[in-house]
């Protein structure tokens, strides 16, 4: 990879070998329809690609904290009791 730089950060260049002609195309179709560039429309994906990977999602951290204490036993207690009625 080689780095260039753009506004004070280092960029690092991609090339990406053996892309099928159909999925170049329908990146071109994107690009254009967006009116960006085919390497503008590229960068745009896998930025956001990158992104949401670094997003923690509400369950798997809630189940991170769970194996760091190695796991939480909550009792599964059902009230069968139907006379008195729930109101909201």
């Amino acid at each position: 990879m080689e780095n260039f730089f753009q506004e004070g950060k280092a960029m690092a260049s991609v090339v990406i070998r053996n892309l099928s002609e159909s999925t170049h195309n329908a990146l071109k179709f994107r690009a254009r329809a967006a009116g960006r560039s085919t390497e503008a429309e590229i960068r745009l994906i896998l930025d956001n690609i990158a992104k949401a990977q670094q997003t923690v999602r509400l369950g798997s951290m809630l189940a991170s904290i769970g194996q760091e204490v190695d796991g939480v036993e909550l009792d599964n207690v059902r009230d069968f009791d139907t006379k008195n009625e729930v109101s909201f």
